[in-house]
């Protein structure tokens, strides 16, 4: 048995204990005898997850229903939005710590899973091997590097970053601690991903062209509040100010949060970081650029939202850069194929989207041939992260590669929001060339007392 098995069995035994001592029951899931192939909890992986909005709750589902794994915790500043923000948060009643504690154990048809407001309190836990992150995005540097040192292997939802710098310094602390990181960029164990990446790779398309990425644009009202941009007081059981963290001081309104919250540039980068962080991690996937990146950003334009709103990512916009060997990615939110990649090629294409590979002309739809490169092989992007913990197998989404991805896109905001006409990066020692006022942007101050060191 490993050492974190053994502890876990210790506290478990410890926990029946303690109950029978005050007279409770002990509840033992029919599992723990073994039987019908059931993983015992002594010998399964435990996850806490912290950040129980629509996306954290979403992905834990996943973990759920794999065997091995046991939901121990979950972790959210926000009580739970339907009872406490009625004709306030419209689109939010399933949100917050309360129906995530509910949803664990009625999975587990049990009452045993633990609820903290305070993500530090589920890293001083000893029962939980690992953490799912799916808070906003100016919180994830701050917990992924506590979760590491505190060797809690840790799934963590994209973008990555808020920076390039906060970035940098989470990768370099996961490698040094050992633990298992997989980013939350599922494309990676999509199947029509994988195979358009092994097209260009093989060089089935010939000299490459152009790529072309589609992104939807910002803004769009995800919680239904988009309009009450008012201050208000925040609603009971919201803590607010631990919801803001490390981000500047600003009052709460109903627009602020609940998904909305990517179309402000204090907690996200728009769309462009979003959904970019998906797409582009793609191109990066195909050309063999994991560890590396462009040099240089032109071609930067959008349109920025209307004096007396509150919302400060661009609605609309477009960019471009391009590799050292010349190879041009153009991004935009709207692309004549919708939201997706494009690999356009001197002998033909591939189209990529969720649910869908379009290769043209009909005659490079042939399978690979016995010595072409074959990719990185997930089908499960969920039960990959608990293969990488439970067996040492490489995850399919490591921490360096959603790094250098997202670096992409907080290159082009910054050349955006400066109005640069162009912008010169260096991969190697991720360095913006010859810009200072850009260079400034790679870091940003935190709020006190939160700091990243």
């Amino acid at each position: 048995m490993n050492t974190s098995a053994a502890t876990r069995r210790r506290f478990l035994q410890q926990c029946s204990a303690a109950g029978a001592a005050l007279g409770f029951p002990t509840i033992i899931p029919s599992s723990a005898l073994g039987k019908d192939g059931a993983v015992a909890p002594s010998n399964r992986t435990t996850l806490a997850l912290i950040g129980c909005g629509g996306r954290g709750t979403d992905v834990v589902k996943n973990f759920l229903q794999d065997e091995r794994v046991q939901v121990m915790a979950v972790c959210d500043v926000e009580r739970e939005s339907d009872r406490y923000n009625k004709g306030i948060i419209k689109k939010a009643h399933t949100l917050g710590r309360e129906p995530a504690r509910r949803l664990v154990d009625t999975t587990y048809d049990t009452k045993g899973c633990a609820v903290h407001e305070d993500f530090r309190e589920v890293l001083a836990r000893a029962d939980v091997d690992a953490v799912q992150i799916a808070t906003p995005d100016h919180w994830h540097a701050l917990q992924a590097v506590a979760a590491a040192r505190a060797k809690k292997h840790i799934y963590c939802e994209k973008p990555l970053s808020l920076t390039i710098g906060q970035g940098r310094f989470m990768s370099d602390v996961v490698r040094k601690s050992g633990v298992v990181w997989q980013t939350g960029s599922q494309q990676r164990s999509d199947i029509h991903f994988r195979m358009a990446c092994e097209y260009v790779r093989n060089g089935k398309l010939g000299k490459l062209k152009q790529i072309r990425v589609g992104l939807a644009s910002d803004n769009r009202d995800n919680n239904g509040c988009a309009a009450q941009i008012e201050p208000t007081a925040a609603p009971e059981g919201l803590n607010y100010d631990f919801w803001l963290g490390p981000a500047p001081e600003a009052p709460f309104c109903p627009a602020r949060l609940h998904s909305n919250w990517r179309w402000f540039y204090d907690y996200s980068g728009g769309n462009i970081t979003d959904f970019g962080a998906h797409h582009l991690d793609i191109v990066q996937w195909a050309l063999g650029m994991d560890e590396s990146g462009p040099e240089e950003f032109f071609d930067l334009k959008a349109t920025w939202p209307a004096p007396g709103g509150i919302y400060t990512t661009p609605p609309t916009f477009s960019f471009a850069y391009r590799y050292g060997d010349d190879t041009t990615v153009r991004v935009a939110d709207k692309q004549d194929f919708g939201s997706g990649i494009s690999f356009e090629g001197e002998n033909g294409s591939v189209l990529c989207t969720r649910g869908k590979l379009e290769i043209k002309p009909v005659e490079l739809r042939k399978p690979l041939a016995e010595g072409d490169v074959r990719l990185y092989e997930s089908k499960d992007h969920f039960r990959n992260f608990i293969d990488a913990i439970r067996d040492g197998a490489k995850p399919a989404a490591p921490i360096e590669y959603a790094h250098r991805s997202i670096t992409i896109a907080h290159l082009a905001n910054i050349g955006l929001r400066l109005h640069r006409d162009k912008l010169r990066w260096d991969p190697k020692t991720e360095q913006i060339i010859d810009d200072a006022e850009a260079s400034a942007m790679l870091t940003r101050p935190m709020r006190g007392p939160w700091k990243l060191a």
